[in-house]
């Protein structure tokens, strides 16, 4: 199952707050994607990822960014904890 456009609230100290974060796709409830077609990936897209990561529970991300002559050369991997 592929969810697209989930969004993820964030939880602070038993108040949920709904401020308009949406990963890009969930797959099988077990992974995050977040998926890019620009220039060159900044520091603030992997921030971004692992913000997603640990506020979903998930124990891993994928950054992909599409704008790469070479495919595997635009695929970031993240892990929240250990696998």
């Amino acid at each position: 199952v592929v969810e697209e456009q989930r969004p993820v609230p964030l939880v602070y100290e038993e108040v949920k707050l709904e401020c308009g974060y949406r990963m890009d796709l969930l797959v099988e409830k077990a992974v995050v994607v977040e998926v890019k077609s620009i220039e060159a990936l900044a520091p603030i897209h992997e921030a971004q990822t692992l913000s997603y990561l640990k506020l979903s529970g998930c124990k891993l991300a994928l950054l992909i960014n599409f704008n790469v002559a070479l495919l595997k050369d635009g695929i970031g991997r993240f892990i929240n904890g250990s696998i």
